[in-house]
């Protein structure tokens, strides 16, 4: 978490590499809770290297397609990402969401299909590819 200088009041918060070496110790242990897990990667200042004190890290996840899939609000729950060393805002979403998402026309699509950082991603899902 951010930390304050012994000496001083001012707030030193993590960096990206920080957060980054951080993410890949989180996604070790918590990938394998997750079935059906194909990517993980992050968006946002972080990715931009715009970051500064306060900024959360934002999360993305594509899972499988499957009926035991929960609602969009209710998939994020059961992510541990209390551990990260910085406040993390977490998108879960299915492959045929994300699949829809990144093909459409708005910002946010837009923003998805060049600025994420992908962290994770299961052997057989194409890297390259949207997931």
């Amino acid at each position: 978490m951010p930390a304050r200088s012994s000496h001083s009041f001012v707030l030193r918060w993590p960096d990206r590499q920080t957060v980054e070496r951080a993410l890949g110790a989180w996604l070790d242990e918590e990938a394998p809770r997750h079935d059906g897990l194909r990517r993980v990667g992050y968006f946002g200042s972080y990715a931009t290297g715009t970051w500064g004190p306060g900024s959360d890290l934002d999360l993305v996840a594509v899972v499988d397609d499957g009926p035991a899939v929960a609602g969009f609000a209710e998939r994020a729950s059961t992510w541990r990402t209390e551990r990260l060393p910085v406040p993390a805002d977490l998108l879960v979403y299915t492959q045929s969401e994300w699949l829809r998402l990144i093909t459409g026309n708005g910002a946010f699509a837009r923003m998805l299909n060049t600025g994420v950082v992908w962290v994770y991603c299961r052997e057989d899902d194409d890297p390259t590819g949207p997931a």
